[in-house]
């Protein structure tokens, strides 16, 4: 199978859908020899901040030495990006190879599994190939009936910002939503949790209590901010004294906080940690579309908040930067988010808005978008596609920030690419 016929094989599946429920995920591993239970993992679940929180832990695992996974979704510019290896996209050739040989298997199977769940066992198979020391573990959604919690009591599990998303799969209240995100816990875990919500918290603990697991929640007051600026930021947590991380967003250093925290918990469980490890991992953390700037004169920026607390987050941190200056936003959205609230948050930045539509049937569609801005009292242009939004945005004067689906920011990056060849 070449690497061309793996991912029209993957994205095959595609059409099954999402399809909660681990029994095809148990089936299509045991029929594999069960690679998760070669593994130690870290798990991580939660509506916002996975993919930075699981970044900085890989960087810092991997700073330290240890051959580390890193199993993350969805990507933004290759598919590759899922299933990473000390911080390298896994090469063409080994995905064409897993995936041709599992595939009889996948084929093979009264109840056919979905495209996630594919994915999740070529990663299994992957990492154990790799001889990972520690994998780091991203749920795709919700966490309960997510395919990764397969997956043994891990060596710790991770619960990151819980807030409203994907409720018509998770529930409709942040406690429906806490609980899904709390079937990670496994018995005689240790749990550590973001602790932002107060109506998620007793949701977390009665989990905790009812599977026996240590419960930790991070101390967000302890963070000091002391320095922040185009190219990162600095920051006292704890006993750890000028830490610098590379990633912009205000909200990365709760994240930060927390990956401390975790560093401390695996320390506990005898995983050896260095702090100049952890200062060299933070300090290190690229992370794609997490308000990463694509130029510096006028800035540039493209950030994937898909939901109204991530978009919050995106604009205390825009404003932390450029105080009362507006932007231009180039704005994409899927249409199963709360697309008005995130519109609302936006305004009070945005000197106009230039609308696009993300390359994803779930998109909504440029001009709808654009009409639902002006509805709000925001001015809007929709595009015909992201890379002229994103074009005409570079020709603005002052910041400009590309917010929305993660779907879009791909084509964000794509649209620089083209425009710099251009130039060149």
């Amino acid at each position: 199978m070449t690497y061309e016929e793996a991912i029209a094989y993957i994205h095959g599946l595609y059409w099954r859908g999402s399809k909660l429920g681990l029994e095809r995920t148990v089936e299509l591993c045991a029929l594999l020899g069960n690679p998760q239970k070669k593994l130690k993992f870290i798990h991580v679940a939660g509506t916002n901040g996975k993919g930075s929180t699981c970044a900085m832990l890989s960087n810092i695992l991997r700073a330290q030495g240890y051959r580390t996974g890193l199993f993350v979704s969805p990507f933004v510019d290759r598919f590759n990006e899922r299933i990473q290896f000390n911080n390298e996209p896994i090469a063409d050739d080994e995905l064409a190879e897993i995936v041709g040989e599992i595939a009889p298997t996948v084929d093979a199977m009264e109840s056919l599994p979905t495209e996630f769940e594919v994915i999740t066992a070529v990663a299994f198979l992957y990492y154990v190939r790799k001889n990972c020391d520690y994998v780091v573990l991203e749920v795709g959604l919700g966490g309960e009936l997510d395919s990764t919690n397969v997956i043994d009591t891990p060596l710790l599990s991770i619960i990151t910002a819980i807030d409203f998303d994907h409720m018509h799969i998770l529930g409709n209240t942040i406690q429906e939503i806490a609980k899904a995100k709390a079937g990670i816990v496994k018995d005689n875990g240790t749990v550590l949790f973001y602790g932002e919500h107060p109506d998620a918290l007793p949701v977390i603990e009665q989990a905790c209590e009812q599977h026996h697991a240590e419960l930790h929640v991070c101390d967000r007051s302890s963070i000091v901010a002391e320095q922040y600026d185009l190219f990162g930021q600095v920051f006292t947590y704890k006993r750890y004294h000028h830490l610098m991380i590379g990633l912009l967003g205000q909200y990365q250093m709760n994240n930060a906080a927390m990956v401390i925290d975790a560093v401390e918990l695996l320390r506990e469980k005898g995983v050896v940690i260095s702090d100049e490890a952890v200062r060299v991992g933070l300090s290190e953390t690229k992370w794609p579309a997490r308000f990463e700037l694509l130029r510096e004169k006028p800035p540039f920026f493209v950030d994937g908040g898909h939901n109204p607390h991530g978009v919050n987050g995106t604009v205390q941190t825009y404003r932390r930067l450029f105080g009362k200056k507006k932007a231009t936003v180039v704005m994409g959205m899927m249409a199963d988010k709360d697309v008005s609230k995130s519109i609302e948050l936006l305004i009070p930045i945005a000197k106009e808005f230039y609308t696009a539509t993300p390359d994803n049937p779930r998109a909504m569609q440029a001009e709808e978008l654009a009409k639902l801005i002006r509805s709000l009292g925001g001015k809007a242009t929709a595009f015909d596609t992201v890379a002229d939004a994103v074009h005409r945005a570079m020709q603005a004067k002052g910041p400009a920030l590309a917010v929305g689906s993660l779907y879009m920011a791909g084509e964000v990056h794509e649209a620089f690419r083209s425009a710099n060849e251009r130039r060149n």
